[in-house]
């Protein structure tokens, strides 16, 4: 009898402990391995793939940005500032801080009455490495426009304005633009989550601890909003038709989410975390996706998330084999000599 998530909670049908999912090979033997756990999940709660112990609680870190981009949509902000897709897909971003993300941002900001001076994200250089070269050569220095979670920023100061809500200070627990956000994640995992573990995330804000199920649970509720209130629906509508639309906002031109989210035009939602956190919205299957990588290694988290989609059909045999140096990356030496790869696990649970 398959898992679900019931009366607000996981039950589960037994006690699990995290499978090899993914292996690192260098020659003819396996050099590393990664443990994860994971969790397919539809909008009724059913988990209908799973492995792992997908009832670990987890910071959803970067990985859960399209719910904190739901006030954007739900309080008017989106329309009273006429966002467009490529802006509402970067408040969902963590960006590589190329020319067009730092362009986009900027121009928003503008747009809003506001500057780079009211980012509270801290600053960084990109990480895109050509872009960050480039900046450096003509003299120019790092700033908040350059952090990858700059966008988001930029949909909170823009709440705050339409709230009418003083913004400084927007990154503390207790503003209420985080309260807010709060009430919108505790609606979609299906959880109290007043007493949950909490943190700071590495833009400042705060990071609730939350079952990777339950992470699941609300991905699949944007994949089918159907049972949500009418508002709530037409923002998770909005929110996955502008990072379908705009999927180089979501990360950039290098980056493992942009190149799935193109070829599978839109079919896998996907977006990274730190600490080996991802998770994807299935909109045509109604699913969602959530997983963990125990060491934190975003290889491995990248490598899993590939197989799971392959294993939903969500990638087909073609597309895999046109992304197999992505889903399965080879591994090569300082001459350029292929000598290994990461791929899946020979006795990964799927």
């Amino acid at each position: 009898m398959p898992d679900q998530i019931k009366n607000n909670k996981i039950t589960s049908n037994g006690e699990q402990s995290n499978p090899v999912m993914v292996e690192v090979t260098r020659g003819n033997m396996v050099e590393s391995i990664h443990r994860a756990a994971y969790a397919v999940v539809d909008s009724d709660g059913k988990v209908v793939l799973s492995g792992g112990d997908y009832e670990k609680i987890t910071y959803g870190r970067s990985a859960i940005k399209c719910l904190q981009a739901l006030p954007l949509i739900e309080t008017g902000a989106a329309d009273a500032f006429n966002l467009t897709d490529a802006e509402i897909s970067i408040a969902c971003a963590s960006h590589d801080g190329q020319p067009r993300h730092v362009d986009t941002v900027a121009t928003w900001l503008k747009k809003i009455g506001c500057s780079a001076d009211d980012l509270e994200c801290g600053s960084h250089l990109p990480y895109h490495t050509a872009s960050m070269i480039e900046l450096l050569r003509s003299g120019g220095t790092e700033s908040t426009l350059h952090n990858n979670c700059s966008g988001k920023h930029a949909g909170f100061l823009t709440v705050c304005k339409q709230m009418g809500v003083d913004s400084k200070g927007y990154v503390k627990y207790e503003h209420p633009l985080q309260q807010r956000i709060l009430g919108a994640m505790e609606s979609m995992c299906g959880l109290d989550l007043g007493n949950a573990p909490r943190g700071h995330d590495g833009c400042g804000i705060p990071v609730i601890g939350v079952p990777l199920a339950n992470i699941a649970l609300a991905m699949a509720r944007f994949a089918d909003p159907s049972d949500q209130p009418e508002n709530r629906q037409e923002a998770c509508a909005r929110i996955t038709k502008a990072i379908a639309a705009e999927p180089f906002m979501i990360a950039g031109s290098d980056r493992f989410c942009t190149k799935i989210i193109e070829a599978t035009k839109g079919r896998a939602l996907i977006k990274t975390g730190a600490e080996g956190v991802y998770t994807g919205i299935i909109p045509e299957l109604g699913l969602g996706i959530a997983l963990k990588a125990d060491d934190g290694v975003t290889r491995s988290a990248e490598t899993l998330i590939g197989m799971i989609l392959k294993k939903l059909k969500v990638i087909d045999p073609l597309t895999a084999e046109s992304l197999q140096s992505v889903l399965e990356p080879p591994i090569f030496n300082r001459a350029g000599l292929q000598v290994g790869q990461i791929r899946a696990a020979q006795n990964a649970p799927f």
